[in-house]
């Protein structure tokens, strides 16, 4: 018992040791340009020499536990041996026993002790196996949310009513009429998704949406502005179902979202984020993502109507050219044109632009944005912007702070406001003659 739970609790902290390593590294690779523009070289070397440092110790107290397990096995084996020596050499100076059958029983020894000694090391290396599959039980023991599986209902990859789709009482269907969106009372905060969440009035209790409620109706274009840690993200990832309120309601067409899978909701929706990512695979497949409903004709439709089709027709092997990882082998512009395709490829019903504008150049904004004037129209579309030059002509426009919606209406009624929309606005265009 000893050697189990010390052994485990070492083995624990060496693979906790090497994921910072491996974490360390991983980080400090991807940023080395960073690192050499801050000249954080020496800093580095030597946060590694102390990451290192501590698992050599930690794997120094592993050895420890096998370099006294396994010694004391075979010191049992030793002494059981020299027992019988002893032993057997008394009955052979007696004349009670032949040397040969001592020398056979010695043998036998041997072969009784040897499975014991190799169970040992196995049983070493059961001890490091199991520190390390602790990390990944405790992720398999996690529960995981009620309404993501889709009992009753075939998994044609197709998301909301597909022709394969079965009635499940459990699970509504999401009927395509528009995309209304309606918030109604939510409050959210990080770190907590159990139902008995603290009330909205406890004390100590950092929360990030408090009492949001909005309506979108089908086709507006609607903006979300405010300062960063407003709560602007946050909105998009409670309405992709990426996490769950604490409090209040979320509607899609009047369907409570939380009562309908993920995936269903999804597939509703186009979604266009600031960090772009792209796979190591074909510019085809980077836009359809292998959904079955997205043909050549989409894709290529899709990369014509967000411009980006001058830029694949120039690539060696045009739509099957292979991408470098995250697509670096692409210019930021380039890479950000091609998840606007994705996103349009599959006609979604609800466009979500989560600062999509903010990672290229003023020519390739311009030309974005004239294919978004056609793009939107018709579609729900949510755009979360720094830049109040790109939402003039939102339909309506809601003003965060501290999670609250604190002002909504649209560009020319939120400036007669004086709030908090014209102080962004007039930093943001301080000294430029177009402020008004």
């Amino acid at each position: 018992m000893w050697f189990k739970s010390g052994a485990r609790r070492s083995y624990r902290q060496v693979r906790i040791k090497i994921a910072r390593i491996n974490s360390f590294l991983q980080e400090h690779v991807s940023g080395m340009s960073v690192v050499q523009l801050y000249n954080r070289e020496r800093r580095a070397r030597a946060e590694f020499r102390d990451i290192t440092g501590d698992y050599r110790t930690a794997n120094l107290r592993a050895i420890f536990y096998y370099a006294v397990y396994f010694p004391a096995v075979e010191l049992v084996n030793a002494l059981g041996l020299a027992l019988i020596v002893w032993y057997g050499g008394g009955q052979i100076l007696r004349d009670a026993l032949s040397l040969g059958a001592l020398v056979a029983f010695l043998q036998l020894a041997r072969r009784f002790y040897q499975p014991l000694a190799d169970l040992s090391e196995k049983y070493n290396i059961l001890q490091s196996a199991m520190a390390s599959s602790e990390r990944v039980f405790r992720l398999l023991d996690r529960e995981p949310h009620p309404v993501e599986s889709e009992p009753g209902t075939a998994d044609d990859g197709r998301g909301i009513e597909g022709p394969d789709s079965v009635a499940d009482p459990g699970v509504q269907a999401v009927p395509v009429r528009g995309g209304r969106i309606e918030f109604r009372n939510v409050w959210f905060r990080y770190g907590d998704m159990d139902a008995d969440a603290p009330p909205p009035d406890a004390e100590n209790v950092d929360w990030v949406l408090k009492d949001v409620s909005f309506t979108v109706e089908p086709g507006q274009r609607i903006a979300i502005v405010g300062a960063t840690g407003a709560g602007k993200s946050t909105l998009i990832n409670l309405l992709m179902r990426f996490y769950r309120p604490q409090r209040g309601t979320i509607f899609l067409d009047d369907i409570d979202i939380s009562t309908v899978p993920a995936r269903a909701v999804r597939s509703r929706m186009g979604l266009v984020l600031q960090d772009v990512y792209l796979f190591s695979d074909t510019v085809v497949r980077n836009i359809d993502l292998g959904r079955p409903d997205i043909g050549p004709r989409e894709v290529e439709e899709a990369a014509r109507r967000v411009g980006v089709d001058g830029y694949i027709d120039r690539l060696p092997d045009g739509y099957d050219q292979r991408l470098g990882e995250r697509g670096s082998n692409l210019s930021a512009g380039e890479r950000q044109l091609l998840s606007f395709a994705r996103a349009l490829a599959g006609n979604p019903d609800l466009l979500i632009l989560d600062e999509a504008t903010s990672a290229v150049d003023s020519e390739i904004e311009a030309r974005i944005e004239l294919a978004l004037e056609a793009l939107m129209m018709g579609r729900t579309s949510l755009v979360i912007a720094h830049r109040l030059s790109t939402i003039r002509n939102a339909d309506r426009i809601l003003v965060m702070h501290h999670g609250e919606i604190r002002e909504t209406g649209t560009h020319e009624e939120l400036l007669s406001l004086g709030g908090l929309y014209t102080r962004l606005h007039r930093l943001q265009f301080a000294g430029s003659p177009s402020a008004a």
